[in-house]
């Protein structure tokens, strides 16, 4: 008798145990549904690699880990470098792809090559259409300089590693917050490949602790004098690249501006928003690009229209938020969003998969998708069948908004707040095929 029951024990703690995982899985994506998978607040979501008095170094949690709907970033890291002036980034390679975006000040970027081969970048957030921006290939060594006697210098890097999802920096130097990576060749190989004794190698290159020189900083960001500063700038004035304004798609008015620049060796669109305070920029959808926007001043409410919770499903609802300074958002490929400033706002963003990449706007005279519709030889008709109202009638409501783009956000608001109730009623409603 004794043994008829424990198998029957046995099973019953199987089927609590696959019960009990199916619960927390379920659970797991009720609490993912609930938040918003897509918005990362600055206060929590930015952890620092380095701080000192002269700045810091810091890196955005990996998307992926966030959420599944975002595996497809999971080879892409945001990483933040911000400096005092007259400061310098110590030598580094890091093994990724980095496209760095001056968002404020000034920087001189030099990248080191084999036989004595150097180049010089004067980089600045002046340009009043576009930010200047730079490719570092991965393994370059490379250093930074803010010349600027006052205005610190604020960059953000779109890094893509090319080892695993984690991002490594090697840097030369051997300070309190790390040692140079040549420490960790055994004693042998460094003798060999200096040619000298261990003892020299070891006092030239690396310091013991306790026995560096008077005055010598501690720390990856350092301080710098002005007669250096002022021999980089020569080097990096004369050498800087030229303007990038014919490659720039530039669309704005009394609203805001959209300037886009597409780098097609790394498949990524680079754009910068600006919006006053109270303009709309209307409901829109990259048809390959996924989005990833980062807050550079100011504040907005975005709004996300995708599929409701993790499953494949016809249903679908809003994820909204409030930005502010150094927030990200990502926008995923097809899902529409409008975001209105609440402030004077601008963003960077940094696109991926850009290439054959289309913008398509849901509302306004300009690049509207729906007004296409009806334009076609039969749109009207197919737009009677889409809507609840006529072909004729949808044309004439599309068409009572002259602008494009960026509109004022605050037209009708009235109405749209007696709207609102509705539009809860219709939340969830069923609006689109997936596969």
């Amino acid at each position: 008798m004794m043994r008829a029951r424990v198998p029957l024990l046995l099973l019953g703690i199987l089927f609590l145990a696959s019960l009990s995982a199916s619960f927390a899985t379920s659970l797991r994506e009720e609490e993912e549904s609930q938040d918003n998978p897509f918005y990362f607040n600055s206060d929590n979501s930015w952890n620092t690699l380095f701080k000192n008095q002269y700045g810091h170094i810091r890196v955005l949690q990996r998307f992926d880990q966030q959420s599944k709907r975002l595996q497809n970033l999971e080879d892409y890291r945001l990483v933040e470098f911000r400096s005092k002036p007259e400061t310098l980034l110590l030598p580094q390679q890091a093994d990724a792809e980095l496209l760095l975006v001056v968002r404020s000040g000034s920087a001189i970027l030099v990248l080191v090559k084999p036989d004595d081969r150097r180049e010089y970048f004067f980089l600045t957030s002046d340009n009043p259409i576009f930010s200047d921006h730079q490719k570092i290939p991965a393994g370059t060594i490379f250093y930074l300089v803010n010349p600027d006697p006052k205005e610190d210098l604020r960059i953000i890097q779109l890094a893509m590693p090319v080892n695993n999802p984690q991002i490594h920096d090697f840097f030369l130097s051997s300070t309190e917050a790390q040692q140079s990576y040549l420490q960790e060749f055994s004693k042998h190989i460094l003798e060999a490949s200096f040619n000298s004794k261990f003892e020299e190698i070891n006092r030239v290159l690396f310091e013991e602790e306790g026995q560096q020189e008077e005055g010598q900083q501690e720390g990856v960001i350092v301080n710098i004098d002005s007669e250096q500063i002022e021999e980089l700038s020569k080097h990096a004035k004369s050498s800087s690249r030229k303007s990038h304004s014919k490659q720039d798609n530039t669309i704005g008015n009394e609203f805001g501006n959209l300037t886009e620049r597409t780098d097609n060796s790394l498949n990524v669109l680079i754009s910068s928003i600006e919006m006053k305070e109270g303009a709309l920029f209307v409901p829109h959808y990259y048809s390959k690009a996924i989005v990833i926007l980062v807050v550079n001043e100011g504040e907005a409410h975005v709004e996300l229209v995708g599929p409701k919770g993790n499953k494949e499903t016809l249903e679908f609802e809003s994820y909204r938020a409030e930005l502010s300074k150094d927030d990200v958002f990502v926008i995923p490929a097809a899902y529409p969003v409008a975001i209105k400033a609440t402030s004077n706002v601008n963003f960077t963003g940094f696109g991926i998969n850009a290439n054959n990449n289309n913008r398509n706007l849901l509302a306004g005279k300009t690049d509207n998708v729906i007004s296409s519709i009806g334009r076609a030889l039969d749109g009207k008709d197919v737009l009677g069948l889409t809507f609840s109202g006529s072909g004729e009638e949808v044309m004439k409501l599309i068409n009572k908004q002259s602008g494009s783009y960026f509109v004022d956000g605050h037209h009708h608001q009235q109405e749209q707040q007696k709207g609102s109730h509705q539009q809860e009623q219709q939340k969830g409603r069923k609006g689109a095929f997936v596969y």
